[in-house]
């Protein structure tokens, strides 16, 4: 079973280089961290930064310096500061290559919940709703249940939707999954430790396997 930091390790290998990419708030921003050495990215946050960092060390903290979900940040050569309004401009426009996004939910469909829980306060839906309208591929790291053990890849989301068929791919705490354009979860790769029938167990929604699945290598 993964922690947060192997989620974020095993979404750092599915990065291409040359690729624009935003990060979402949780799991999502500790990506950065991971990406390979000799990979060339452009991280993008929302709130109107490109050229995204790792997260700084005590030593490099600049408070004036956040990303979407507020946390200080680290910015590489050539960044740039912008207002939102153009940063929004980039992602309606279709400039952001990849999309990387927590989730409450996610159907068999590709849908998406991801921003609201009936009756809990929330901050608002921030950028989730452009951001699942416009990326050509989103990818979603996620806890595979609740903290209740119930599971949170369905057949049919039961929180407010963000995005209709739009996920492409699931990170989890036990697997590696895509999400078919016919529908179901198809299981690509198991959590360390994590055997099959669990993976079973804790997914509502279709799940496909074809043959043996291999245990993912987080380098």
């Amino acid at each position: 079973m993964l922690d947060k930091i192997g989620i974020a390790k095993r979404i750092a290998q599915e990065v291409k280089d040359g690729m624009y990419i935003n990060l979402g708030i949780g799991i999502p921003t500790l990506v950065a961290n991971y990406i390979p050495k000799n990979i060339n990215v452009v991280l993008q946050s929302e709130n109107g930064l490109l050229g995204i960092g790792p997260f700084p060390t005590e030593e490099e903290v600049d408070p004036d310096l956040i990303n979407a979900g507020k946390q200080t940040i680290t910015m590489m050569p050539g960044s740039a500061l912008f207002s939102s309004a153009d940063s929004f401009g980039m992602i309606r426009g279709g400039k952001v290559n990849l999309t990387i996004l927590g989730a409450m939910e996610v159907s068999e469909n590709g849908d998406i919940a991801n921003w609201k829980v009936p009756g809990k306060m929330v901050k608002g839906m921030g950028g989730a709703m452009d951001l699942v309208a416009s990326a050509e591929n989103i990818i979603v790291a996620m806890q595979h249940c609740s903290k209740e053990g119930a599971s949170k890849l369905l057949k049919k989301c039961s929180l407010p939707i963000t995005g209709l068929r739009c996920v492409k791919k699931i990170v989890s705490d036990l697997a590696v999954l895509d999400v078919l354009p016919s529908g179901g979860f198809r299981l690509l790769e198991r959590a360390p430790g994590v055997s099959v029938e669990q993976i079973k167990n804790a997914t509502e929604g279709k799940l496909v396997i074809e043959g043996d699945v291999p245990e993912m290598k987080l380098g």
